[in-house]
């Protein structure tokens, strides 16, 4: 497991990667609003940051004093890093990634098993955090929905709720160009990030 040395020098690596370049190019293949000059405007789950060239110090946009977890920061920096623009239509699952099979433990500890343990008897339960956080069904499973977590970068979410014969399933699926942008470790992190997040927007508040 990653400690926060890890991702605090994860960080500096990327920082001092993407301030070698020009911004012009970091925000047109990144696909992100630029709301001001040397400035990006990066909404992330239910979140929207601002990140400021070349330091990229990150922002919360609805308050300033707001934490942002650097491993959000690190896998943000690593998708402005990626080298391309263009989303393509195949979808493949994480063992397609090239180098994945080392890291799938690990995905399926962080992304499908929290999915089928909360959403696996309740699929319906899916709908209403889904919808908070951008997503927008397709015809998959009992509850599929696919999420613009990053512009370029979309992630597929498909549950088979379980009964009393079968238990749940779930798949999480990506666009074929993912390995364009991030590690298979870091597409660990994306998803999880994104189960993780609707989980707690499937509790009430109170």
């Amino acid at each position: 497991m990653a400690r926060m040395d890890d991702y605090v020098n994860a960080k500096a690596l990327a920082v001092k990667t993407l301030a070698d370049q020009p911004f012009e190019g970091i925000a047109e293949r990144s696909g992100l609003e630029v709301p001001a000059e040397n400035e990006l405007r990066i909404p992330f789950l239910n979140r929207v940051y601002r990140v400021r060239y070349p330091e990229f110090r990150f922002e919360d946009e609805a308050s300033s004093d707001q934490e942002i977890p650097i491993q959000e920061q690190v896998l943000i920096l690593h998708y402005l890093e990626g080298g391309s623009n263009a989303v393509t239509d195949e979808v493949i699952a994480y063992r397609e990634i090239e180098g994945a099979a080392f890291y799938f433990s690990s995905f399926v500890k962080r992304a499908i098993d929290p999915l089928k343990k909360v959403f696996g008897r309740n699929a319906d339960g899916m709908k209403g955090p889904a919808e908070i956080l951008g997503g927008t069904p397709i015809k998959a499973g009992d509850a599929g929905y696919e999420f613009q977590v990053l512009p370029h970068a979309p992630i597929q979410l498909i549950l088979w709720e379980g009964d009393e014969e079968f238990e749940p399933e779930a798949n999480i699926l990506f666009r074929e160009n993912i390995a364009d942008f991030f590690s298979p470790e870091d597409v660990a992190w994306y998803a999880g990030m994104l189960v993780y997040r609707l989980i707690s927007l499937s509790y009430p508040k109170g």
